[in-house]
């Protein structure tokens, strides 16, 4: 059987849009042993990993699929689902809401979905991307502070 090293299970994990680095910094820290600033950083930079390909390639990549039925029924109902749960009462706060959004640690509040609403905001990948990043580095110490409060409690 195949073994994933520690370092590349981090990062993959933290690139997935499902775990993210809310995934990841647990697994690094509790799992593999790696020092929480060697966790932040593995994961942080996976979790960032896809974000220029996702801001840059989403428009032209739904445009391609939604000329299928089937690309056309998950990206409409992607994108009414983003624009209803995440930006309809909120498309005057811009990039800083967008920030806070991504920094909040919770399920589907990260950066892929960052990606999707900037782009449903219509955001130039340049402007969203530093307000994308800052969201996962806030995220990623929240994580980390929590993961390292947590296993100092169950080792005390």
């Amino acid at each position: 059987m195949l073994e994933v090293p520690g370092w590349a299970a981090v990062l993959l994990l933290a690139m997935s849009p499902i775990s993210e680095l809310r995934g990841a910094i647990p697994v690094g820290i509790g799992i593999y042993g790696y020092s929480p600033a060697q966790t932040y950083l593995l994961a942080v930079f996976g979790n960032l990993l896809p974000v220029i390909p996702l801001l840059l390639f989403l428009g032209p990549t739904s445009r391609f699929l939604m000329r299928y039925s089937a690309g056309r029924r998950f990206f409409t109902w992607l994108f009414a689902r983003t624009y209803r749960r995440y930006i309809q009462n909120h498309e005057n706060f811009g990039l800083a809401a967008l920030a806070l959004f991504v920094a909040v640690p919770l399920p589907v509040t990260g950066a892929w979905t960052g990606c999707a609403i900037a782009f449903l905001l219509g955001l130039k990948a340049r402007r969203a991307f530093p307000a994308i990043a800052l969201g996962v580095m806030t995220a990623g110490l929240v994580v980390t502070a929590m993961v390292v409060g947590i296993k100092s409690l169950i080792e005390w």
